[in-house]
């Protein structure tokens, strides 16, 4: 009888996997060398404003308010009352009733933005002459303020890069949808507006290209230097491009803060923990205390936001003329940190902030966020008086930026930096309940994760970076 069945299989011998290390320990160093560089290999920093100007006078861009009637496949279900697409794909405007346990608001209605898709926030990296340089683009959003802003490399929402729309390809995208063509450097799900949109999530990536990449007329390579400045500049640098310079890796000191990383997360996962909050959404029909015209959805106090429709066109955009809705604030936001020096080590004061479209009710956020005419008397958050009333020599950083001007129309915020003074609220170790002193560097570890910093305080973190390397001062 023949055993060679018992005879151990002979393998083919595999070549021994290595191990890598868990993280690139010189990234933060190559990024602080481009940081320090301000006229880069493709564009001197004095030549960006006619750069810019030149990309807007290349195109025809053209926004125009419109009645609902006009808009062009979007209507109201007839059930709901929703305002929804007829393919079913890119986004619908919904009711949403929210309650909450704590705040001056505990039960309120309001239209929220549904957009299921995860979009891509992409920035090409490459090297010249030895220094980072990172791909941005010229980018016509209908909402913008002047309409043309400093974009990523790539922003695009799964029904633009599968062109649900028909249109043109998106430029670049196969860097960051092929492993191949680049390292990837940074990429983590994050959240958006938690108060207009419901449970949306962007993924935000840095990849580092391999071989050649061709530039496109209405993109350019800038150091983070050149970043950093302009960041200085009031609506140039766009909500997207924000977002994604705030994962970046830095250089800050990471062995001391007021609270350890443990304390703080202890501290921050306590109040997700015992907040109670619930958000449904309901047909944006039914809302009580808003009303519908012809031209808009609006709250009858006439605070907080409207909805609105617009026809655009743009002659450099995957589509060339679309119509949609748009979310339109009333009145201009203030978004501050509070920040002190506590043993030679900077801190910025946090809070812990629930959002009714939040995926996880709480997330950090900054010291003040919140447009001031939409909370008169009781209502008026803490420190915003505090902010509002600051000394020039107290503000270390001041801007106007638009937030994302793809679903909302002029959505501006002042953005600020104020440095807190002794015996002044805020100034004191321990903060009320709810607010918390962290380091840059605490925050820049934890926005390497999902939903832990919201949007608004992502734009302080690469803000308070930009102020750190003294770009534009």
């Amino acid at each position: 009888m023949s055993t060679a069945f018992l005879e151990p299989a002979v393998l083919p011998s595999r070549p021994p996997r290595t191990l890598s290390a868990r993280r690139d320990a010189g990234m933060s160093a190559r990024f602080a060398r481009s940081a320090a560089v301000t006229d880069g290999a493709h564009l001197a920093l004095a030549d960006f404003p006619g750069w810019l100007a030149e990309r807007g006078r290349a195109g025809t861009f053209r926004v125009e308010r419109i009645p609902f009637a006009d808009l062009e496949g979007w209507s109201f279900a007839p059930d709901t009352g929703n305002l929804v697409h007829r393919t079913g794909r890119f986004f619908s405007v919904e009711g949403l009733h929210a309650t909450s346990d704590s705040g001056p608001y505990r039960d309120w209605y309001q239209p929220i933005i549904k957009q299921p898709e995860v979009g891509i926030l992409g920035i090409l990296v490459k090297e010249f002459d030895g220094v980072p340089h990172f791909l941005m683009q010229a980018k016509m959003e209908p909402g913008n303020p002047h309409l043309l802003q400093l974009s990523p490399t790539v922003q695009a929402t799964r029904s633009n890069y599968t062109k649900a729309h028909q249109g043109a390809d998106v430029k670049y995208v196969d860097h960051f949808l092929r492993p191949g063509l680049g390292r990837v450097l940074t990429d983590v799900l994050q959240s958006e507006h938690g108060s207009w949109f419901f449970h949306k999530s962007n993924r935000n990536m840095i990849v580092e290209a391999r071989g050649e990449v061709p530039l496109h007329e209405d993109f350019c390579w800038l150091t983070l230097g050149q970043l950093n400045a302009l960041l200085h500049r009031d609506n140039v640098v766009n909500m997207d491009a924000r977002t994604v310079l705030a994962t970046l890796p830095t250089a800050y000191g990471r062995e001391r803060a007021l609270h350890s990383d443990t304390g703080l997360l202890s501290w921050f996962t306590a109040r997700r923990a015992r907040r109670e909050m619930t958000a449904e959404r309901v047909p944006l029909a039914a809302l009580p205390g808003w009303s519908r015209t012809d031209t808009r959805i609006t709250r009858d106090d006439g605070r907080f936001f409207d909805i609105v429709a617009v026809r655009v066109e743009a002659d450099s955009r995957e589509v060339a003329r679309w119509t949609q809705p748009l979310v339109e604030p009333v009145g201009r936001g203030v978004c501050a940190f509070l920040t002190r020096t506590i043993d030679g080590v900077r801190h910025v004061l946090v809070s812990a902030r629930a959002e009714g479209g939040f995926l996880d009710t709480v997330e950090l956020g900054p010291t003040v966020q919140c447009t001031p005419g939409n909370h008169p008397g009781a209502a008026r958050p803490p420190y915003l008086d505090q902010v509002l009333g600051a000394g020039r020599e107290r503000v270390r950083y001041e801007a106007v930026h638009a937030e994302e001007g793809g679903r909302f129309l002029n959505a501006e915020a002042r953005y600020l930096i104020v440095e807190t003074a002794e015996g002044e609220p805020g100034h004191e170790l321990d903060p009320p309940d709810g607010f918390r002193w962290a380091t840059p560097a605490q925050l820049t570890s934890l926005v390497r994760h999902g939903h832990y910093v919201n949007v608004q305080a992502r734009t302080l973190l690469a803000c308070l970076n930009a102020r750190e390397v003294g770009a534009g001062e």
